[in-house]
């Protein structure tokens, strides 16, 4: 099996965003990605159960030289597949087209590449975030040294990335960071702790928020700095590791409590602009959150569909049986949504985020409300579906033997890195506050809308009705106080998510390159999403459809 080659909704999407050119090309290396897939997949098993990255605190003379171990396969996967310029081409040509990548394509590798090992993905996440910062933030000189080995693949030492945002006092409340930087002439020595920092050891760099000394308190007095893991002779710069995180999934990836004793950092682009530059970077985070979400539904389901294929009970397969039928229909159309409205995301990203300086404000925000929307569904759904395959399974979902138990461990932490479902709902809540961002969103979804065919009305319908109703909440929103607005600024998300989802797949589903499993998946998703979940009649369409989104 191609991953690649049986996914015909990613590449339809993949077709119509990318000009003939480029298409032809990445059809091509997409398809051998693909293949190496299902060697980085059983290498991701092994990392999983026996090989998970080990810290080695002290050489044989009781130096602490803060090491991280990673077994040869992981290391191998990681040098393949950063060599293929997955964080790279945003940035620079792609050598056999002579001409720059763009986020669609290297978020194409991403959910090929989170389909078989989240846990690298996260790596190379962090990764692409540091370019990001290099490349549209830093001074000539600090890009000049340092972009080139963070983006390589081969030409230089490659330099993995890292961002460490989070502190023990802080978490999620940035402004509470306590981390210190003081003046060194041209560069800055950083005091104090990172609680949850992920690819330490790793990491060739890091971008690090921290307060210059003198500076105000809260998220305004934080700067951003660039810190090597290492000085040019080869010892550490002033960085140690307490304790690697014992996690509950993604095991392949090194998360840290580092302490920083006088490291070397550089200012990355003004100082009174830290937060904000590394808020840019979360929202890219939070896209190849989305993407890793969608690619571990896309598994999940695959691995339902091929089990229920596969295994007879009571004298037939379990793909014959109604139920199962309609589980497999819904999956099928909820991935499907998922999938286009993720890469809809992902060219609006690629739009905006390509030339921050230059976009306006308002296209800022409304990419902002459709990042936090989609990463929270997203992750919601990648739990859904890692619990779906495994009751599907049966007895053998529980066992580790299937892949099954790792994709509900590595979902898990989906939901929690770069923003949970709460702080997402209180950003959504904070654009609607500042930029009316409802009024630009629901114009968006009604764009989409305004052309159905006569044929979709009755799927248009509840959708329509919808914005309606979100009008209304808005309104009675901004009329409540500030602690009825915070309670149900998580209800809002989830109506604007259900709208915006179920125009994309609708657009699509009427757009001129119709086909009958566009028309039917949007059938399924429309029921699911807005029927009543007590109507009797409510399944009937995932179970009548089914046969037009799933192999049988």
């Amino acid at each position: 099996m191609n991953r690649y080659r049986e996914d015909h909704t990613f590449i339809d999407l993949l077709k119509r965003s990318l000009d003939e050119r480029f298409f032809e090309w990445a059809d091509k290396e997409l398809a051998h990605f693909a293949e190496r897939t299902i060697i980085y997949d059983e290498r991701a098993r092994h990392t999983d159960r026996e090989g998970q990255p080990r810290l080695i605190k002290y050489d044989r003379y009781g130096e602490d030289i803060s090491e991280i171990w990673v077994n040869e396969g992981y290391r191998q996967t990681a040098d393949e597949v950063y060599r293929t310029g997955i964080a790279a081409y945003p940035h620079k040509p792609i050598p056999q087209l002579e001409e720059k990548g763009n986020y669609i394509y290297a978020f194409a590798q991403s959910y090929l590449l989170s389909q078989v090992e989240p846990g690298l993905y996260c790596p190379v996440t962090l990764t692409m975030a540091v370019a990001y910062l290099l490349d549209h933030f830093a001074d000539d000189s600090l890009k000049k040294k340092y972009l080139p080995h963070v983006i390589s693949t081969g030409e230089v030492p490659l330099y993995e990335g890292a961002t460490f945002l989070t502190e023990r006092q802080g978490g999620s409340d940035v402004g509470a960071n306590e981390t210190k930087a003081v003046t060194r002439g041209d560069h800055y020595l950083l005091y104090g702790e990172k609680y949850f920092a992920s690819n330490a050891g790793r990491a060739g760099v890091a971008a690090v928020l921290a307060r210059i000394e003198g500076a105000g308190s809260g998220t305004k007095g934080l700067s951003l700095f660039l810190v090597p893991w290492r000085r040019e002779d080869g010892s550490l710069n002033g960085i140690t590791i307490r304790r690697l995180k014992d996690k509950l999934g993604v095991r392949a990836v090194p998360s840290a409590e580092v302490v920083f004793h006088g490291a070397k950092g550089f200012l990355i682009g003004e100082a009174s602009k830290g937060f904000y530059y590394m808020m840019d970077a979360l929202n890219l985070s939070r896209v190849c959150n989305a993407v890793a979400s969608v690619g571990i539904m896309r598994r999940a389901f695959v691995e339902a569909r091929d089990y229920a294929k596969r295994r007879t009970a009571f004298g037939a397969r379990l793909i014959d049986f109604p139920m199962v039928k309609e589980t497999l229909g819904k999956l099928a159309a909820r991935q499907d949504a998922a999938l286009r409205a993720t890469f809809e995301l992902v060219k609006r990203f690629d739009d905006v985020m390509g030339k921050p300086r230059a976009t306006k404000e308002s296209d800022k925000a409304l990419l902002r409300l459709l990042i936090a929307l989609l990463k929270a569904r997203t992750a919601a759904e990648a739990i859904d579906f890692a619990h779906e395959a495994i009751h599907l399974h049966g007895g053998n979902g529980y066992i580790e033997d299937f892949v099954t138990p790792r994709l509900l461990r590595d979902a898990q932490v989906l939901t929690v890195w770069e923003g949970t479902e709460n702080i997402l709902a209180l950003e959504v809540l904070r654009l609607i506050r500042k930029y009316r961002i409802h009024e630009d969103f629901i114009g968006d979804v009604q764009d989409m809308l305004a052309s159905m065919p006569e044929s979709l009305a009755s799927l248009t319908r509840p959708v329509r009705e919808g914005i309606e109703r979100l009008h209304e909440h808005i309104r009675r929103l901004t009329k409540a106080s500030e602690e009825w607005q915070t309670l149900y600024a998580k209800r809002i998300a989830h109506l604007m998510t259900d709208v915006f989802m179920s125009a994309v797949i609708l657009r699509d589903a009427a757009g001129p390159d119709r086909t009958s499993k566009k028309i039917s998946a949007a059938h399924i998703f429309i029921e699911e999403i807005w029927s009543n979940p007590h109507d009797w009649e409510k399944g009937n369409k995932a179970y009548t459809h089914v046969s037009e989104l799933v192999d049988l």
